[in-house]
């Protein structure tokens, strides 16, 4: 596990942590190692939560948050998700694949992965873009991103036309 990107993310990190560990169920953590002990390091952990309400916005770190539901909550967790404005990603780990396809097509977020890892989205493969607070800008992969290099532009050269079959280059024309 790398580090967070500052110092500022890793201290919001820690108070998120010592708040959790106030009004959270405490599942896990793993040791830093001592080569760690330096710079933005911030412990893998585990909490179990009994709503996303109970977050107060979006943790960029190692932290868990597990929530357990009965199977007819389904519904209300998800427009507890979809109400939140946030939906950069959504992983779902279920052995119903009708029951992850529900979920994916209710669930208001950028990148939804089920029963894989939550990240590694292949750049111009798979798409990769937050929805609502998220953002949704041209994120590698996503829908805007090739429109980000795909300028069309004419560039004139002080040339002349030699031939009777002139091309746009031997007019001095060529497309960029």
């Amino acid at each position: 596990m790398g580090p967070v990107i500052d110092q500022e993310a890793k201290e919001n990190l820690e108070k998120h942590l010592a708040n959790l560990e106030a009004n959270a169920r405490f599942i896990g953590r793993s040791e830093l190692p001592s080569d760690c002990s330096t710079g933005y390091f911030v412990a893998p952990s585990a909490y179990g939560i009994s709503s996303i309400n109970d977050l107060d916005g979006e943790h960029f770190g190692p932290i868990l948050h597990l929530v357990r539901y009965e199977a007819e909550q389904l519904d209300k967790v998800i427009d507890e998700i979809n109400a939140t404005g946030y939906g950069l990603t959504l992983g779902i780990h279920s052995r119903s694949e009708s029951t992850a396809a529900y979920i994916e097509r209710r669930v208001k977020v950028g990148n939804c992965y089920v029963n894989r890892n939550q990240i590694g989205a292949v750049v111009g493969v798979q798409p990769f873009g937050g929805r609502g607070l998220s953002g949704t800008g041209p994120k590698a992969g996503g829908p805007h991103y090739v429109l980000r290099f795909a300028t069309e532009r004419t560039r004139t050269i002080n040339t002349t036309a030699v031939g009777g079959n002139a091309s746009l280059l031997s007019l001095g024309i060529e497309k960029v």
